[in-house]
């Protein structure tokens, strides 16, 4: 099954520049249908707004973006540019602007539109969409700092923890990583510790830093 990035949660946030007010928004969706609801709901929210730029990207789907009335190519395709180099899928952003009076210029929009679209996505946290293999992990106290950071170290995350007369761990780990993860358990702990696969997930988990 395909590995890529979503966006984590809905994520906004906004700036002024040259007195124009940018509020970026970004959502997670899985449909065209779902990303142009957004879109004009955003469009209904602010219908006094100068314009309200947006673009979108779904997996093995379409790829789309709008300038919303701004010269060509200096909202829509900004906007755009910016979810394709955070190599998101799944997406659609949305940056409203209020007009306070100062032409930007071509270059200063760009730059604004960019900017809008990336605070967004700041915004929102990214999460990875693979098959996630799950970990039952029992673990003694004096071990459990180290496996934590061991955890991280091979792409792990720490989905829960119960803490009882040891430390259970449920982790849940990029497939490819379970072999090297476990030897290293053993390794580490001498064999005091070992870790049990319990499932798979294919879905999406965050991981920003």
């Amino acid at each position: 099954m395909d590995e890529y990035l979503v966006p984590t949660r809905f994520g906004e946030a906004e700036f002024i520049e040259k007195k124009s007010r940018f509020i970026g928004r970004v959502w997670p969706v899985e449909s065209e249908e779902e990303a142009l609801a957004k879109i004009q709901e955003m469009k209904k929210q602010h219908y006094d707004a100068t314009h309200n730029c947006w673009a979108y990207i779904l997996k093995d789907g379409p790829v789309r973006f709008s300038d919303d009335g701004e010269p060509g190519g200096t909202a829509g395709m900004p906007m755009l540019q910016v979810l394709q180099r955070e190599g998101l899928y799944n997406i659609v952003c949305v940056v409203t602007r209020y007009f306070g009076g100062i032409l930007l210029g071509a270059g200063g929009l760009v730059r604004a539109y960019t900017k809008g679209a990336k605070i967004a996505v700041d915004a929102a946290g990214k999460s990875m969409k693979r098959v996630w293999t799950v970990l039952y992990v029992p673990c003694p106290y004096p071990f459990y700092e180290r496996v934590k950071l061991e955890v991280g170290n091979y792409g792990g995350i720490v989905r829960q923890t119960d803490f009882g007369a040891e430390v259970e761990l449920e982790l849940l780990f990029p497939e490819k990583q379970v072999p090297a993860f476990l030897e290293k358990l053993t390794d580490m702990t001498s064999g005091t510790v070992e870790g049990m696969e319990v499932g798979q997930e294919y879905r999406a988990f965050p991981v920003d830093s």
